[in-house]
């Protein structure tokens, strides 16, 4: 069902994935380093934002976009899904 998903080959969908988390948790990390510095409660929630959509879309890459949606509003996920959006639309 994996392959169903996209029209990029497995290995495609793979090194994106890979390189959407790796920037998602470089920018998470970055977040949290600029935190001490002035104005650092701005640069961490752009950054950590930044991180958490380049997390989100490395899963794309695997499920395909339309069925990563679908997981998300699923009735067992709905609540955290909109937990999740309302915090990243708060710290834009």
């Amino acid at each position: 069902k994996v392959l169903d998903a996209s029209t990029l080959s497995f290995g495609t969908r793979v090194r994106w994935f890979a390189i959407c988390f790796v920037a998602g948790i470089l920018c998470s990390f970055l977040g949290t380093a600029l935190l001490w510095l002035p104005k650092g409660i701005k640069l961490f929630a752009v950054f950590y934002t930044l991180g958490n959509i380049a997390a989100l879309a490395s899963t794309c890459f695997l499920m395909g976009p339309l069925k990563q949606l679908k997981a998300m509003f699923d009735p067992k996920r709905l609540i955290a899904t909109i937990v999740m959006l309302v915090n990243i639309l708060s710290s834009l």
